[in-house]
């Protein structure tokens, strides 16, 4: 087997990696738009293929089962491959799958569109980390990542406030055309502007090995423990199904790490985690996560069914979130470069600590100008400590693992983010169910029963609470993440 490594910053003149970075970040945008715009349509897609509220989250679903079984995987193949083809071929694979949802005739097609247009923004994500940050030097890693999550942060608040004008003007079905447009302009950029010798790509011969096995095992781990954990069936916490749920994905996790420990061309490398760096820095992505995910969940419910404010209000406020993440991200990118990310880390994860406490003893007459600012404050934290967070786990790969620790960093995000919002469902549907006030969440707007009102306000007290702990756990983790030294030279 033979392989070349191109020195990603070898031919890199003048500005070219900033071309790279607006080519990539117009698909990134897209797709992280896509994933926040379609929970706002899920009740007008319910009413025109005449389905339960319950059939039609299968369409959200089926976004987080295939990112999640596909992700690691593809950040793989993407190593193997080159990571422009492998990024213009899922940019490609989410159009196609945008027009299908746009066409769909029933609820089945839908469903299998958004498995398509998911299986395109996995490999899109999987590859776009590693090709920002291969082509930025190394000593402005934090300033790349910094660009990264700010791009995340504005598509993340674009959802909310496109898709309510959007849908009410032009239907469920326009807002994946608006998703699909500016990944069109994406894969005509990167066609004219990537090139594999600049972008830090590594070239392999075909008979390069690929760890079927693992990926098998990583896909099926993932899918069952996500299903498992968002319980679309509505099984008990403690039924048969749930716990089985939970044993088999132990026991392929079990299986994988075993697996990825034998074999000689892992699909990720798991020795990674003996670096105390990697592991402390992972595990506060993935508590942060857990933490910080339930604020762009719940909010939403709680501007509408209590504060009494329309669709489009409702975005326009959480956009405030989106812009504190989007600001801080910016400065502390740049500034972990020459500060380094301890300081930006440990500051945002207070600053989360501090909100979800805050969050806690909101009530239905709390002032906008205290929840818009408790938003915002939220939102700098999350962008304080991403970005310096995700430079620290960097810093300890090096840059021919790019593609697969992109993929890595993704799935952490993405799982943290479905357990969060697990957790906060179970949360609150235990503590309105405990108090006899059952109503589904997107129901809650419809009651005018207090009993409801005091059993949701109970629950949602208690679910700020827990991630608080949660959120202060990440802080300790983050104390233990130490600068790693390395002999190699990044820079370049």
């Amino acid at each position: 087997m033979t392989i070349e490594i191109t020195d990603p910053n070898r031919n890199v003149t003048g500005n070219y990696h900033w071309k790279v970075f607006w080519t990539v970040a117009i698909a990134l945008f897209a797709m992280v738009m896509d994933f926040s715009i379609v929970f706002l349509a899920l009740s007008s897609i319910a009413d025109e293929f005449d389905v339960t509220l319950r059939a039609v989250t299968w369409v959200a679903i089926a976004s987080s089962l295939t990112m999640s079984a596909f992700m690691l995987p593809l950040g793989r193949v993407s190593d193997i491959t080159g990571r422009k083809r492998f990024h213009i071929v899922g940019m490609m694979l989410f159009v196609v799958g945008a027009l299908l949802a746009y066409s769909a005739s029933n609820l089945q097609m839908l469903i299998l569109a958004r498995v398509v247009m998911s299986l395109g923004s996995a490999m899109g994500q999987a590859v776009v980390f590693a090709i920002i940050v291969g082509v930025f030097p190394g000593s402005e890693r934090g300033k790349a990542l910094g660009m990264i999550t700010t791009t995340v942060a504005i598509g993340a608040a674009a959802g909310p406030i496109v898709a309510g004008p959007v849908i009410q003007e032009w239907g469920w079905r326009s807002i994946f055309l608006v998703t699909a447009l500016p990944t069109i302009a994406g894969i005509v950029a990167a066609f004219v502007v990537l090139e594999d010798s600049k972008i830090g790509s590594e070239t392999r011969s075909l008979d390069a090995r690929f760890d079927w096995l693992g990926s098998i095992l990583s896909a099926a781990a993932l899918s069952l423990l996500i299903l498992t954990i968002s319980n679309p069936f509505a099984f008990e916490w403690i039924s048969l199904q749930t716990i089985a749920g939970f044993l088999v994905s132990l026991v392929l996790l079990v299986a994988l790490v075993r697996w990825e420990l034998r074999t000689p061309e892992p699909m990720l490398n798991l020795r990674f985690f003996k670096n105390s760096t990697f592991s402390w820095s992972t595990s506060t992505r993935f508590l942060g996560f857990i933490g910080g995910s339930a604020t762009f969940f719940l909010m939403p419910i709680f501007v509408q069914s209590f504060m009494g404010y329309g669709q489009r209000s409702a975005g326009m406020i959480m956009f405030v979130g989106a812009l504190g993440m989007g600001l801080a991200s910016q400065f502390s990118g740049r500034l972990s470069d020459k500060y380094g990310f301890r300081k930006f880390t440990f500051v945002g994860l207070g600053f989360l600590v501090m909100t979800n406490v805050w969050f806690s003893f909101f009530v239905k007459d709390s002032s906008l100008v205290i929840v818009m600012s408790v938003l915002f404050l939220n939102g700098l934290g999350m962008g304080l400590w991403m970005a310096p967070n995700m430079s620290a786990t960097l810093s300890t790969v090096s840059r021919v693992d790019y593609g697969s620790m992109s993929a890595f960093l993704n799935l952490v995000r993405n799982v943290g983010s479905v357990i969060g919002q697990a957790l906060t469902a179970a949360i609150i549907a235990g503590i309105m169910l405990s108090r006899g006030a059952e109503v589904q969440l997107d129901q809650l707007s419809e009651s005018d029963n207090p009993a409801v009102t005091d059993a949701f306000l109970a629950g949602w007290s208690l679910t700020f609470r827990v991630l608080a702990i949660v959120t202060f756990i990440a802080l300790l983790c983050a104390i233990q993440t130490r600068v790693f030294v390395s002999d190699r030279d990044d820079s370049n």
